[in-house]
């Protein structure tokens, strides 16, 4: 194995979790991590101080790039846009913070940010890079990073959500809301569902999904009514949290993740897209190491 190739192995989650929070979508993420392979390959070893902070500027550079592009597709998107779910290792649960990072919740807000924002929050709260390596990073000079960041923190917090959920906490109620959808228990359901609960249901014009966010637990309860009783659900891990794999017909349909607030269910999101659900047909790596 060359010395490039064992550096870029070494480094490869990492690189992937910087690319896939940067961009909300695990095959855009994947093409980031070839672009940077590709530019990694060309580099002189002899020169590089910090092999990370080095292969996070190549792939933040390419992800910038990406993110732009991505932004004026979803102008055109078919109703709401949510991030590509993923399933993860049970693991990730143990470091809170990138549990966090990686939520459907967080990368919701995440979406709200510029993309030159998006990019200094995430690598100076998620994976603690200094200052100086973000602003090679982004092209910046290291003030107006500290600018950056101090207005991106400002809007997150300001959007994130105010109660952080234990995923064991996650996991009691959405088993809950898996027993209640399976028997047809439409009172069980309702609640444990908060009044101002919000649905959101990406079918990206391709298959049939709701094309504007529902909001009252009485609506959310009627759309899930319509779940058919040989629905088979599955419950997993997706994003660091407990979530439920939709199985219609023995095909899968639906991915199905809550944000959790006060034991009640304030947030429902239903990734039906297909192109967007190949990232939960085998188990994705995060890292910040």
């Amino acid at each position: 194995m060359s010395e490039h190739t064992e550096v870029f192995v070494a480094h490869r989650n990492l690189l992937f979790t910087v690319a896939y929070e940067l961009l909300g979508s695990a095959a855009d993420a994947e093409d980031v991590l070839q672009e940077t392979w590709l530019r990694w390959t060309g580099v002189d070893l002899a020169s590089v101080r910090e092999p990370r902070a080095y292969l996070v500027q190549i792939a933040t550079r390419q992800a910038l790039t990406r993110l732009r592009t991505l932004r004026r597709r979803k102008e055109s998107y078919v109703g709401p846009w949510l991030p590509e779910p993923l399933l993860t290792a049970p693991d990730v649960a143990d470091d809170v913070e990138l549990a966090e990072s990686v939520s459907m919740a967080m990368l919701l807000v995440l979406e709200t940010l510029t993309p030159t924002e998006r990019a200094v929050f995430v690598l100076r709260e998620v994976f603690q890079l200094e200052y100086d390596e973000i602003a090679a990073a982004v092209d910046k000079n290291v003030t107006a990073v500290r600018q950056i960041a101090h207005r991106a923190r400002a809007h997150v917090a300001a959007r994130r959500p105010r109660e952080v959920v234990s995923p064991a906490q996650s996991r009691r109620v959405l088993t809950a809301f898996q027993r209640a959808v399976e028997t047809g228990d439409l009172q069980g359901l309702l609640d444990m569902l908060a009044p101002d609960v919000v649905m959101l249901a990406d079918g990206g014009g391709v298959v049939q999904a709701v094309k504007v966010p529902v909001r009252g637990a009485e609506r959310v309860v009627k759309l899930l009514s319509r779940i058919p009783a040989s629905a088979s659900l599955q419950l997993v891990q997706v994003n660091g949290y407990p979530a439920l794999i939709l199985h219609l017909e023995n095909k899968l349909d639906a991915v199905l993740t809550v944000h959790v607030e006060n034991g009640l269910i304030t947030g429902l999101y239903a990734v039906r897209n297909p192109a967007k659900l190949s990232g939960v047909a085998r188990t994705a790596v995060v890292s910040r190491s």
